[in-house]
């Protein structure tokens, strides 16, 4: 088994508060919170899984098990779930510990009963990166590309397996989790809608025009793809707009948790660029409480640089994508001019390694991750 980056962390947090580990479906989430128990068996005692009946009975009936670490799982999905784990905790804290997992937004799905702000630290687990699997070789960073950063595909690094998941992975996603915590009726047209956002991939996403090929109107699919955000199928990056650029401001780019699902190269590529990003902001605002953003920057001449990342709103460096060694882009000069991003990189698949002038560098994507320090 792995080493999960956030294990640590836990721990830490654990001392203090209960933790909150949100993140995509088979992420990894349930593995590592297990693994703070000496038996990482599913079937321990202290590990309760609100999908599972006995488990749903014990939790239901308040009758939390002799243990000094307790994993809740999926419990989200219980309509007073944060009253009942403000109750446990509350009653509990200075014997037991709590672990809270779950495959939506824990911060979104708030359903009944007091806040239990103050009480925890909210985590968001993501899939395996290159700085966590210390990829050096190309080769191994192909087989990161090419199954994704999820542990069973990516481990098992056999096409057939991959495809077996991922047919799996959308189905429980929409019949399991979107189910059991939206009442809609048309769960048979989200997984359409799911099965067409690969191919918008980096590209401004038009909801109309989904809506359009979907026949439904433009509120439903909104609404849809906000579902999707929630359980962390896919996320939207809004537009940076500094002053003296006239930048788009309404349009956002989707890209997915699962960038394996990009058919396309150079739509994977800049997904799994967008995804590694997302990873290290995420991990600066959970463990640090800085306020962190990605974005993209675009003006209305379509000029554009395909990330931003800001820290507490000030922009601290840019990424533009190329999947081969290609010249500079003539956008990072024109935005360097008129910007004051700090740092322009360009990142590429290939081996060149230069800057041609301060405040520019083209390199590998490989070597990105640990210039910049991502996790």
């Amino acid at each position: 088994m792995k080493l999960r980056y956030l294990k640590t962390t836990i721990g830490e947090f654990l001392n203090k508060k209960m933790v909150f580990i949100g993140g995509p479906r088979q992420v990894g989430k349930t593995t590592l919170s297990l693994s703070f128990l000496n038996n990482s068996r599913l079937n321990n005692p202290a590990y309760l899984n609100w999908d599972d009946l006995h488990s749903k009975k014990k939790i239901k009936n308040g009758e939390l098990p002799h243990s000094n670490l307790i994993i809740l799982d999926e419990i989200h999905k219980y309509k007073n779930w944060r009253s009942l784990v403000k109750g446990f905790y509350d009653k509990n804290k200075d014997l037991k510990k709590f672990i809270v997992t779950g495959s939506a937004r824990l911060d979104h799905y708030r359903r009944g009963g007091d806040s239990l702000m103050g009480r925890y630290r909210y985590l968001r687990l993501h899939p395996f990166s290159v700085s966590e699997l210390k990829i050096k070789s190309q080769n191994d960073f192909e087989q990161l590309l090419k199954f994704g950063g999820f542990p069973e595909p990516f481990l098992s690094a056999s096409t057939k397996d991959w495809k077996l998941w991922q047919r799996e992975r959308l189905y429980r996603l929409v019949q399991d989790d979107i189910r059991s915590l939206e009442n809609l009726r048309e769960y048979s047209s989200i997984e359409s809608l799911a099965e067409l956002l690969p191919s918008k991939v980096g590209s401004p996403l038009s909801v109309q025009s989904l809506a359009e090929d979907l026949e439904f109107n433009f509120r439903t699919i909104d609404n849809w793809i906000k579902i999707l955000e929630q359980t962390y199928f896919c996320f939207r990056i809004s537009p940076f707009g500094p002053p003296k650029i006239r930048a788009v401001k309404k349009e956002r780019k989707l890209y997915l948790w699962d960038w394996s699902s990009c058919e396309d190269e150079g739509s994977r590529f800049e997904n799994i660029v967008a995804s590694h990003l997302l990873k290290y902001c995420h991990f600066i605002e959970d463990t640090e409480g800085e306020n962190m953003e990605l974005r993209f920057l675009r003006d209305t001449d379509k000029r554009e640089i395909d990330f931003v990342v800001l820290k507490n709103k000030k922009p601290i460096f840019a990424v533009e994508c190329k999947t081969g060694e290609k010249s500079v882009s003539k956008n990072i000069y024109y935005f360097k001019q008129r910007t004051r991003i700090p740092m322009f990189y360009q990142v590429h698949k290939q081996k060149k390694d230069y800057s041609p002038e301060n405040g520019i560098r083209v390199l590998p994507f490989i070597k990105f991750c640990k210039e910049v320090g991502l996790v």
